[in-house]
């Protein structure tokens, strides 16, 4: 029998944002002190977790928060996976008043070559594929965005993958709305079933 296999997926820690931006992609957007005590909150509730490996975003607070929760780990460090990186969105760099006028929809009537939920699921998807295939029966970490989280769950839960079905977050019976800076949401596959739908978990460390 195989053991199972733990994704640990965690949204990096509160950022610090004086301009009040959506920062997207944009680069140099670290960690707040907020957010250093927040991912070290994360790496205290995953202190026992023998990660067998270790995934990054490459934005530098998701680096930051990976770095934190595997620091004194005997030299393993993350692995940067574009699978699991923010969305590319047009809105990067706008005020935030502005998305939150739009009810955070930053997809609606956007340009082909920018992201829909379907396309941050699909790129999940192949990244727990790949976990799945190299580290059956192990646990492993992946440090994130929230977006990416969100309709993720969504999609497990078979809602269906709309700009609008965040809403749907409350009836998933979260401690939050949506997935809270450094918190962490556990799949658990007991099978190496393509079609199995994961066990699910979710902790806000602070």
């Amino acid at each position: 029998m195989v053991n199972p296999t733990f994704i640990y997926f965690v949204r990096h820690g509160h950022v610090h944002n004086p301009k009040n931006i959506l920062y997207g992609r944009l680069p140099g957007f670290r960690l707040s002190e907020m957010g250093r005590e927040q991912a070290q909150a994360a790496a205290t509730a995953l202190r026992e977790v023998p990660f067998a490996a270790a995934f990054s975003s490459p934005q530098l607070r998701a680096r930051q928060t990976a770095e934190i929760i595997l620091a004194g780990r005997n030299g393993l460090e993350p692995s940067i996976s574009p699978l699991i990186d923010e969305l590319d969105t047009p809105y990067e760099g706008r005020p935030i008043s502005e998305v939150a006028a739009r009810k955070w929809d930053i997809y609606t009537g956007i340009e082909p070559q920018y992201e829909q939920p379907a396309d941050l699921v699909a790129r999940l998807r192949q990244f727990i594929a790949e976990v799945r295939r190299n580290y059956t029966g192990q646990p492993v970490l992946a440090v994130t965005h929230g977006d990416l989280i969100a309709f993720l769950l969504l999609w497990v839960k078979g809602f269906s993958l709309e700009p609008g079905s965040k809403e749907k977050l409350d009836t998933l019976g979260l401690a939050d709305s949506y997935p809270a800076t450094a918190s962490i949401t556990t799949f658990t596959y007991q099978t190496m079933m393509e079609d199995e739908t994961p066990g699910l978990s979710y902790a806000r460390p602070y």
